[in-house]
C-alpha cells in the first residue's frame, strides 16, 4: 500500500498559514460564521464578530461521539474596564438589529489564519486581540485574551451558559448551580461543564516577552458567581422560520487587573464528558492546532501537486467533517454541521474531496471499514440517529457510492490487500440488489437495471418527505441509481480482475448497459460536436470508461491497470478561447430532458430536467456517445447551470420553486424543486475536462471560490435559493467541500498540463 505522503515538506510560500482578513465593515457582519471542531462531533460555532445567531451557537459538545450532542455555552461574557469606565466587549442580539454589549462597534477587523478566528477591539486606547480554537478530542473551546494599554485595566471573563440538548431552546433560564473554586468553576445542571481561568507560564522560554517583567503582579479576582437570566436572540433562526429567542444564564466569574503594557490570560470551557483531556497550557494547545493545520494543507499539496491557498484552505476545511466515532467504532463523516450526524451516502460522495484529494488516505480506509462493518441487507446506513440508538437505512444510493469510493480508494492507494479483504463485502451488496432487498431494491431481470422505492420513503438524494408526503418519490429507475449500478458492477468486474478472480457480475453489468439506452431520449443532430480529448486522454486518470473520473492518479499496485498520460493535444482545446455560448448551444429550449431523470415504475421516461443527468454521466460505466454528452451539458448550462452550483429542477419547469426560505415546509417543498446545490458541480466540471473545456470549467467554478469568505468561512454552503442564490441549509456541508476541492484540483491539474505544452518563449526579454 501507498503510504499517505508525508506532512511536513511544504512549499516555502506556504510554510506559514493561509489567511484572509476582514476590515471593519465586513467583520461586523453577523451573517459571516466561523466553525471550530474538536474531531468528535463537538464544535464551537459563533459569527464571525461573536454575535450567536442560531441555538447552535457556542459550545456543542458530544457525550457519544460524534453524536448526544449538547450546548453548554452560547457566548463568553467579557467586560472592559479602564479610566474609570467599562463597556461589554460581547454582543449578544437580544431582538432584531438590538444589542446587549458593544462588541460590533469596538471591531477593528477580523482576520482567519487556516481558518482559526482572530478578532481586534479598541476602546478608549485599549486594544483586545480574542483568538480561539478546539484542541483535538477536548469538548473544549478555549478564548486567549491579549491586551495592549499604556496604563492598567481590568478584564472580567465569565460566559453566558445554555446546559440543554443542541436542537432546543430554553423558554425560562436554566437553573445552574456555579461552584467556584480558585481558577476553577463547576457549572453543574442536567450536564456538567468546568470553566478555566489560564495565566501564561513566565518561565516557559517561549512565553510571553511584552510586559513580562509585571506580568507577574497581574491581579485575579475570582468573584462570587452571581447568574442572571439573558434573553438571545438567534437571527438565523428566526429567517428559517424557527423559534428564534431564548433564555440563557450569564454570569462574571472573574476580574483581571493588568498592569501599564497589558498581558495575556486565556478562558477555557469544556464539556464534562467520559472521554475528555484536559488542557494545561491553551497557548501550548493553540501552537500544536496550528501546526496541525498547516500539516493538513502540506499533505493536500503533496497529494496533489498544486500548492495555492484554495487547496490549503479547503484542505483544513475538510479536516472539520472527519470525526471519530465510538459506536460503531471508528472514522466517519459529519455531512453538515451544525445540525447533522453521519449518514451513508454523504459520507461516501464527500469521501474523495475529504480524505483522497487531501493525503489522508489512511482516514478513507477507516471510514470505509466503518460502513462496511455496518452493512444490513446489502444497504449502508443513510444515517446515524442523534441520539445514538441506532440508524436508518432507507438509502438506495448510499451502498453503491461506497462501492465507487471503495474503488476510488483502491487507485488511488493500490491498496491490493484492502481490496481482497473487501471483494466479499462488494459482493454481498451487489448479491442483495440482484435478488431484492429492502425498500423494492432489486435488479430488474428484464433490462438488468436497478429498480427501488415504495410508497411514503424517500431513497435518492432528493430525499424530501413532509410528514407523508415525499416530494420527489423518484419510485422506479431513478437516472443516477443506474448509473451507480453500474459503477458498482464495474468495480467489482475490475477488482477481482485485478487480483486474478473471476468477477460474477460481469454478465449483470452488460445487460444494464444495454438497459440504460431506454433512458436516453432523440438527439438532434443540430447538437453533435467535434469529437474532444477525454479526460484520460488529458490527465492520464483514468482507465476504465469513457465519461468521467473514477479517481486520483491510481498509485503503486501493478495489478491495477494503469494508462500513460498522453502529452495534451491543443488541436483538441482549440476551443477553450471562443466565446461563452458558442459551443453546447441547443436549437430550442427543450423543457424536456434529453436523458430522462428516470423510469417510472410503468416504464414511462421521467423528463425532468435535473442535475441527476450529469452525475450520471460523470460515473465510470455510464454508456454515451459524445453527442449525448454534448447534448445533456447543453441542457445543462441552458436551464440549470448558475455561479454556485446547479438547479435541481429547471426554471422552466412548472414545478420550479425559486425561493428557498422561511418555514421548514416552504425550506422543503424547495429543496429538490429549484433550490441550488454545489455538490453536482463537480460532476458537471467532469463532463467539461472530458471534452477539453478547461477554461469553462475554470469559470464554473469561481463563483463557489469566491463564496468561501461569504457565509461559513473557508467552506461551502450546502444550498443557495433558486432565483436570489442567497447562501442557505447548513452553512458547513460536507460534500459541499469536498466537491469543489476535488474540481479545484482536477481543474488545476489540467491547466498545468495544458501549460506545459505550450511553447516556451527563449526569446531575451526586450532591454
Amino acid at each position: 500500500m501507498t503510504a499517505d505522503p508525508p506532512a511536513a515538506a511544504l512549499p516555502p510560500a506556504f510554510q506559514y498559514p493561509a489567511s484572509y482578513t476582514y476590515g471593519p465593515q465586513a467583520a461586523r457582519n453577523p451573517d459571516l460564521e466561523v466553525l471550530l471542531t474538536d474531531g468528535l462531533g463537538g464544535f464551537a460555532l459563533s459569527s464571525l464578530a461573536g454575535v450567536p445567531t442560531r441555538c447552535y451557537s457556542g459550545l456543542v459538545a458530544s457525550q457519544l461521539p460524534p453524536v448526544r450532542r449538547n450546548t453548554h455555552m452560547v457566548s463568553p461574557l467579557e467586560e472592559l474596564e479602564a479610566g474609570g469606565e467599562s463597556v461589554a466587549l460581547h454582543a449578544l442580539e437580544i431582538a432584531p438589529e438590538q444589542f446587549e454589549g458593544r462588541g460590533l462597534d469596538l471591531l477593528t477587523g477580523a482576520t482567519v489564519w487556516d481558518l482559526l478566528p482572530e478578532r481586534e477591539q479598541l476602546w478608549r486606547g485599549v486594544r483586545v486581540r480574542r483568538q480561539s480554537f478546539m484542541p483535538q478530542e477536548s469538548g473544549a473551546v478555549v478564548f486567549l485574551y491579549e491586551v495592549s494599554a499604556r496604563e492598567s485595566v481590568t478584564l472580567t471573563l465569565g460566559g453566558f451558559f445554555a446546559d440543554r440538548d443542541m436542537h432546543a431552546m430554553h423558554s425560562h433560564a436554566p437553573n445552574l448551580i456555579f461552584q467556584a473554586s480558585g481558577k476553577r468553576v463547576k457549572v453543574l445542571g442536567e450536564h456538567e461543564s468546568v470553566v478555566r481561568l489560564h495565566l501564561p507560564d513566565l518561565g516557559q522560554a517561549d512565553g510571553p516577552k511584552v510586559g513580562q517583567s509585571v506580568l507577574q503582579e497581574s491581579v485575579i479576582s475570582a468573584m462570587t458567581p452571581a447568574p442572571f437570566a439573558q434573553r438571545v436572540y438567534y437571527r438565523a433562526d428566526e429567517a428559517r422560520g424557527e423559534k428564534s429567542t431564548e433564555y440563557v444564564r450569564g454570569c462574571a466569574l472573574w476580574r483581571v487587573t493588568f498592569p501599564a503594557g497589558g498581558g495575556r490570560v486565556a478562558l477555557s470551557v469544556q464539556a464534562v464528558t467520559d472521554h475528555m483531556k484536559p488542557i494545561r497550557d491553551p497557548w501550548e494547545a493553540y501552537q500544536t492546532e496550528a501546526l496541525r493545520r498547516r500539516e493538513l494543507a502540506g499533505r493536500a499539496f503533496a497529494a496533489t501537486g498544486i500548492a495555492d491557498e484554495v487547496v490549503a484552505t479547503l484542505a483544513v476545511a475538510a479536516d472539520a467533517y472527519l470525526v471519530r466515532r465510538a459506536q460503531p467504532a471508528g472514522t466517519s463523516i459529519i455531512a453538515g454541521y451544525p445540525w447533522f450526524t453521519d449518514w451513508g451516502r454523504d459520507a461516501m460522495i464527500a469521501l474523495t474531496g475529504l480524505t483522497l484529494v487531501t493525503g489522508q488516505a489512511h482516514r478513507a480506509r477507516d471510514i470505509l471499514n466503518t460502513f462496511i462493518r455496518t452493512l444490513r441487507r446489502g444497504l449502508t446506513p443513510n444515517h446515524f440517529l442523534d441520539d445514538g440508538t441506532g440508524a436508518g437505512y432507507n438509502t438506495v444510493d448510499g451502498a453503491l457510492w461506497l462501492a465507487v469510493a471503495l474503488e476510488r480508494y483502491i487507485r488511488t492507494t493500490g491498496d491490493g490487500a484492502f481490496a481482497r479483504e473487501c471483494l466479499p463485502a462488494l459482493r454481498e451488496i451487489l448479491g442483495w440488489h440482484v435478488q431484492g432487498t429492502d425498500h423494492g431494491i432489486q435488479a430488474d431481470p428484464t433490462d438488468g437495471l436497478l429498480r427501488a422505492g415504495e410508497q411514503g420513503v424517500q431513497l435518492t438524494w432528493m430525499d424530501v418527505k413532509i410528514h407523508d408526503w415525499v416530494v420527489t418519490p423518484r419510485m422506479g429507475k431513478p437516472v443516477e441509481i443506474q448509473a451507480l449500478w453500474l459503477a458498482a458492477l464495474g468495480a467489482e468486474v475490475r477488482l477481482s480482475a485485478a487480483l486474478g478472480e473471476t468477477p460474477r457480475f460481469a454478465e449483470v453489468l452488460s445487460r444494464a448497459q444495454k438497459g440504460f439506452a431506454a433512458l436516453w431520449q432523440q438527439v438532434t443532430p443540430e447538437l453533435e460536436l467535434n469529437d474532444r480529448a477525454s479526460l484520460a486522454d488529458l490527465l492520464g486518470l483514468k482507465t476504465n470508461g469513457p465519461n468521467g473520473l473514477t479517481g486520483l492518479v491510481a498509485l503503486g499496485d501493478p495489478t491495477l491497470p494503469q494508462s500513460a498520460a498522453p502529452a495534451i493535444s491543443l488541436g483538441a482545446l482549440d476551443d477553450i478561447d471562443r466565446e461563452e455560448g458558442d459551443s453546447h448551444t441547443p436549437s430550442t429550449r427543450s423543457r424536456q430532458a434529453v436523458l430522462a431523470d428516470g423510469l417510472t415504475p410503468s416504464g414511462a421516461p421521467d423528463l425532468s430536467v435535473r442535475p441527476n443527468a450529469v452525475i450520471a454521466l460523470a460515473l465510470a460505466d455510464t454508456p454515451a456517445t459524445d453527442a449525448q454528452l454534448d447534448a445533456v451539458l447543453a441542457q445543462t448550462e441552458e436551464q440549470l447551470l448558475t455561479p454556485l452550483g446547479l438547479h435541481t429542477l429547471s426554471p422552466l419547469d412548472p414545478r420550479y420553486k425559486g425561493n428557498y426560505g422561511g418555514p421548514q415546509l416552504m425550506r422543503d417543498a424547495a429543496y429538490h424543486q429549484g433550490t441550488v446545490w454545489p455538490w453536482p458541480l463537480g460532476s458537471y466540471i467532469e463532463l467539461l475536462l472530458s471534452r477539453g473545456e478547461v477554461r469553462r470549467a475554470r469559470s464554473a467554478l469561481s463563483g463557489l471560490l469566491g463564496h468561501l469568505w461569504e457565509a461559513g468561512i473557508g467552506h461551502v454552503s450546502e444550498v443557495f435559493s433558486g432565483d436570489a442564490l442567497t447562501a442557505g441549509g447548513c452553512p458547513f456541508q460536507a460534500w459541499s467541500v469536498a466537491e469543489v476541492l476535488r474540481a479545484h484540483v482536477l481543474v488545476s491539474m489540467a491547466e498545468q498540463q495544458l501549460l506545459s505544452q505550450m511553447p516556451q518563449n527563449t526569446a531575451a526579454p526586450p532591454a
